[in-house]
């Protein structure tokens, strides 16, 4: 299945968008700030990101992690971006829900992890803990 491109803002402000990214292993991850669960993820996201940001893999040149925040209070989602240490670039709000219903999401967290191509490989419950680094394990060179 094809990941669907998207443009949403990120917190300075600025146009981000899915193709950004294209020719890199991304993990798209919808989440919130008032997400317990999301939270409670985070810090095995960003022990993926560290470990894999510089891999190389079989169809992709390097690993990143776009994330889709559905909130609807600014604030308190660049502060959780800033509290779990979230230190990669790819932050987008989902304020009205939009792109989370094109992708189906009916619960979060939820994420979909795309090659090299644009594939979605994987997602949802497959991805979370040990599963993300089990993924993204298949896709190294």
């Amino acid at each position: 299945m094809r990941a669907i491109n998207f443009t949403l803002l990120n917190q300075e402000g600025e146009m981000v968008a899915l193709s950004d990214y294209k020719g890199k292993v991304v993990l798209l991850d919808f989440w919130a700030s008032w997400c317990g669960p999301c939270r409670k993820e985070n810090p095995n996201l960003v022990e993926a990101y560290n470990k894999y940001h510089k891999s190389k893999f079989k169809n992709g040149k390097g690993f990143e992690v776009l994330s889709v925040s559905l909130d609807k209070n600014e604030k308190a989602w660049i502060k959780a971006i800033e509290k779990d240490q979230l230190e990669w670039d790819g932050h987008v709000w989902d304020k009205k829900g939009q792109i989370a219903r094109k992708y189906g999401v009916r619960s979060i967290p939820h994420g979909f992890l795309i090659d090299g191509e644009g594939n979605i490989v994987a997602q949802g419950n497959d991805i979370r803990g040990i599963g993300l680094h089990i993924e993204i394990e298949k896709m190294l060179e």
